[in-house]
């Protein structure tokens, strides 16, 4: 059995040649104690790279601490770039490649400010996550506190390049700051930093040019963007596409096209089953708790799981732009991948499939399997806070 020319073909971003195209997504592991990378977190994406991934992604790196959405997650500082380079030399011993997520969490926390004022975010905005800890409402950033954002971004991407990440995903989607900045029903500022696309383009392109001009020009730069908000007001495909463009002409070299509000609508990307039951038990405050169970059926929308259910969005912007991109949301097996190639996308991008089966590439590849076991159940989800993201199907009970 041939494997899929799409699965084994190596691609070049710059500097940087991956032996395949397939990418491990971001997804926070929940294995960052303390906000530090953990044995458990190199272990995680040495197994990926060693079960063949061209290139594995480190989720949710905060580019300062008022970017977390919760307390254990890292900040990428020099205090943790010891534990990082030991996870990009895993990695590496595999003959795989490792990028690094960052991001901003905006208004979407649940954590006081370092000087106990309010989230930052583009505008003034509800914040149904922050409510029960106190922040249920973010304030608009000045044009000074933007300006050290762009820094942030910068400064994060220099640290992960000297602890020897091979690229840096800037993560512009799911609703975290950069991405609210492009949702016009979320950015409402009348300034030159809101308004018309052109202008809610510009926070996150002035963090483009200054990330290139940290990394050099041989690092790739990735962007994981929304082809949907999946929200009344939200940024929806006509715009993602002059998004994509725009950050095509800005010198972006792989866009990752996924979708949803994680502060809105968390299982837009999530398709398939919803973990409520699993979600309310790892959670550890009690009002939280009972406001999942009270609001959890209203708040936590379910979406029907198809294969590839991104495609047809992804599409309109593979017709727009010219620059690779890597197709997520539902990518499975190799049946697949070989769609997704002969669409013309350059990678796929795939989460639960390879929490599921971290070897599936290398078995995909060797014939001896078609597609992850992976029945889109959802309870990896709220595994993430109970001791690390991992499949149930290899749990005791099953």
């Amino acid at each position: 059995m041939t494997p899929p020319m799409h699965l084994v073909t190596p691609i070049r971003l710059r500097g940087l040649e991956l032996r395949n195209r397939v990418i491990k997504s971001a997804t926070f592991e929940g294995m960052t104690p303390g906000g530090a990378p953990s044995k458990a977190l190199i272990d995680h994406h040495r197994q990926l790279a060693a079960g063949g991934v061209g290139l594995t992604t480190v989720a949710y790196g905060a580019v300062e601490p008022d970017g977390r959405s919760f307390a254990e997650q890292m900040v990428v500082s020099p205090e943790l770039c010891g534990g990082l380079r030991a996870l990009t030399e895993a990695v590496h011993a595999e003959g795989g490649a490792a990028s690094i997520q960052l991001t901003h969490c905006g208004f979407f926390t649940k954590l006081g400010r370092a000087d106990g004022g309010r989230p930052r975010a583009p505008s003034r905005v509800f914040n149904a996550y922050g409510a029960l800890s106190g922040i249920p409402f973010s304030q608009a950033m000045t044009e000074a506190e933007i300006m050290t954002l762009v820094g942030a971004f910068a400064r994060a991407s220099d640290l992960a390049v000297g602890a020897g990440f091979d690229a840096v995903e800037l993560h512009m989607g799911h609703g975290y700051l950069l991405s609210q900045f492009l949702t016009p029903g979320i950015n409402r500022r009348r300034d030159r930093w809101g308004g018309s696309l052109e202008n809610r383009l510009r926070a996150p392109l002035a963090v483009v040019a200054a990330v290139r001009e940290a990394v050099g020009e041989d690092v790739p730069i990735i962007a994981k963007i929304n082809l949907s908000d999946g929200l009344r007001g939200g940024l929806e495909i006509d715009e993602a596409t002059q998004v994509a463009a725009a950050l095509e002409r800005a010198g972006v070299d792989l866009l990752v096209l996924s979708g949803g509000y994680t502060s809105k609508t968390p299982f837009f990307l999530l398709r398939g089953g919803r973990p409520l039951r699993d979600m309310i038990a790892v959670e550890k405050s009690r009002p939280q708790r009972l406001a999942l169970r009270l609001f959890g059926p209203l708040y936590v929308r379910r979406y029907d799981f198809q294969e590839m259910f991104l495609r047809d969005l992804a599409l309109r912007v593979r017709r727009a732009v010219t620059m690779p991109l890597a197709l997520v949301g539902g990518v499975v097996g190799r049946e697949n991948l070989a769609v997704a190639a002969a669409d013309g996308f350059e990678c796929v991008a795939m989460a639960r499939a390879l929490i599921a089966d971290p070897d599936l590439v290398v078995r995909m590849t060797r014939g001896e399997l078609e597609r992850s076991r992976c029945d889109a159940c959802n309870r990896c989800v709220a595994l993430m806070d109970a001791g690390g993201v991992r499949c149930v199907l290899d749990e005791p009970t099953g």
